[in-house]
């Protein structure tokens, strides 16, 4: 495939006013349909985007926030968070958006490794931050949004003084725009700092090669605010195409049947969700719904279990296109529309990015041979990569190797050119010499009717050096045993390599996750070292 879009990027960009402004000048384009946690709806226009935020940005200037200045933004999936990203923008203060599920002791590790000037939440949020606050010396511009709380100014107050128009400001390409923290399967999340070009400009590449939207589209993205996913599918992807947004503001407890029925009731073109939810999804009475409107279908976060992709493809007529990419890039590589589909496959690199599997020395290695997953960063750093792991150069030199930007997850190409996930690079398993990838064991695992969700780890063993340990999460209607665990096993023996089988099974309720939804293996490896030891 080549490139057909322009990723050019030019000395002066600023996506709030050059791309949403612009779809603003229809008054009549709608950018959101927003329902809200008790079933409350708000049609929202690009048009009321941009004046809004113009008021927003001016409101906050005048409140004392600067250019250069970094916001903390926790927020669920409300209006005012798209409101907030891009007057923020607008203004020129760095965006860093967390997940409403962060601690208070999380809130303040962000504000202070950030120097945060600005906080805007809602009132929960402000409860925690009030615990931490005199934690947090740079602390200075307080803003609360639906709520009124000592010390703080109410958002509301904040837009109403405001101007609108406001004048679109210089913006050098290059300035910092979004800090995102890693996700965190392991040690404390690092700042990945995204510049006010590349990013929204690179996510031209996922709205068009993958999420395949135009302006007549309505996109459902079921991410939380904090993850970077949302900018991906919630906003930069649909907004480069000017595609309206579907958005859901569930609260507590996920339920996939509500999210079954709102695809239903919804005229939703496309959807988006982890394969968590997909493999929720997929335990339902799928032919119990029908999506007269839907036309695709996508997923990332982890790979997709063929499994999972097997059974709503045969229920819904629709082939989950898979993706791949991370907190520090844009989609890089995925499933197009209209090419061939490899389940359990990560598809092939899209346009404008070159991707290889390399071997410790830079190399890369011939198919199937297992390596490092990397990106091609010289002698041009491709659109719509991080510019660096800000404030900490160790970490920014320890991920770039010879021409090339290391991902950290482990993968191998087939000689058709479809790259396959075997794992993080901390994931991997060698048992007895053995290298075994944790993905091809849970999805051996997942087709099996008894198992909802299973994750594999390493446990320590004298005699093999590790074996294979398997946390397996049950569907409704089958209950832990001895017996079942043999079958799972023997199971797994008869669909991949023998010595790849779980030696060890555990049944529990739930698995570690992060808020993107991917599983905490490092916990996992953590409690099967306490097993092994005896603690």
């Amino acid at each position: 495939m080549t490139l057909a879009i322009d990723l050019s990027v030019p000395d002066d960009f600023n996506w709030a006013y050059d791309v949403v402004d612009r779809w603003g000048d229809d008054l009549q384009k709608v950018a959101m349909h927003w329902v809200g946690p008790t079933g409350e709806e708000r049609t929202i226009t690009f048009a009321t985007f941009k004046e809004r935020s113009d008021r927003l940005a001016s409101g906050l200037e005048a409140a004392g926030l600067a250019r250069g200045d970094r916001t903390f933004l926790m927020l669920p999936r409300v209006p005012a968070w798209w409101e907030s990203i891009l007057g923020l923008l607008k203004l020129g203060s760095v965006s860093m958006p967390g997940t409403v599920l962060l601690t208070p002791k999380d809130i303040a590790f962000r504000i202070n490794a950030a120097a945060a000037r600005c906080v805007i939440t809602d009132a929960d949020g402000a409860a925690r931050v009030d615990q931490v606050r005199d934690q947090c010396p740079t602390l200075a511009v307080l803003v609360v949004v639906d709520g009124a709380r000592p010390g703080w100014q109410r958002f509301e107050q904040v837009v109403a003084a405001g101007q609108a128009p406001r004048p679109r400001m210089p913006t050098p390409s290059d300035d910092p725009a979004m800090i995102y923290f890693t996700s965190g399967t392991v040690g404390n999340p690092k700042m990945v700092l995204h510049t006010h070009a590349t990013y929204p400009i690179g996510h031209r590449i996922t709205g068009t090669y993958w999420l395949d939207l135009t302006p007549d589209d309505l996109h459902w993205n079921l991410s939380d605010t904090g993850w970077a996913k949302a900018a991906w599918s919630s906003l930069f992807g649909p907004w480069n195409m000017g595609a309206a947004i579907f958005v859901h503001d569930g609260r507590g407890k996920y339920h996939p049947r509500e999210t079954l029925e709102l695809l239903a009731r919804y005229p939703i073109t496309s959807f988006c969700a982890a394969p968590t939810i997909y493999r929720l999804l997929v335990q339902e009475d799928l032919k119990a719904y029908r999506f007269p409107l839907l036309r695709s279908c996508v997923g990332a976060g982890e790979p997709l279990n063929p499994e999972v992709i097997a059974i709503w493809q045969a229920a819904t007529g629709l082939t989950i296109r898979d993706g791949y990419g991370q907190t520090e890039s844009v989609l890089l590589c995925g499933n197009p529309p209209g090419a061939e589909v490899r389940p359990g496959s990560m598809g092939r690199p899209l346009p404008g990015l070159e991707l290889a599997v390399i071997d410790d020395d830079a190399n890369p290695l011939p198919p199937g041979r297992e390596g490092d997953l990397a990106v091609k960063v010289r002698p041009t750093r491709p659109v719509g990569l991080f510019k660096e792991y800000w404030q900490n150069p160790n970490a920014t030199a320890a991920c770039h190797r010879g021409d090339w930007y290391v991902t950290g997850d482990r993968a191998y190409v087939d000689e058709d050119g479809y790259f396959w996930f075997v794992g993080r690079a901390d994931d991997v398993i060698i048992s007895a010499g053995y290298r075994i990838g944790p993905f091809e064991v849970e999805s051996a695992l997942i087709e099996h009717p008894a198992v909802a969700e299973a994750a594999v780890v390493a446990k320590p063993d004298p005699a093999r050096g590790a074996i294979v340990k398997a946390y397996v999460i049950l569907r409704a209607g089958y209950q832990p045993s001895d017996e079942l665990a043999h079958e799972l096993q023997e199971f797994v023996k008869a669909s991949t390599a023998p010595y790849k089988y779980p030696r060890e099974i555990t049944f529990v309720s739930d698995l570690p996750k992060t808020v993107s939804g991917k599983i905490r293996r490092v916990e996992l490896r953590s409690m099967a070292q306490k097993e092994a030891s005896g603690s």
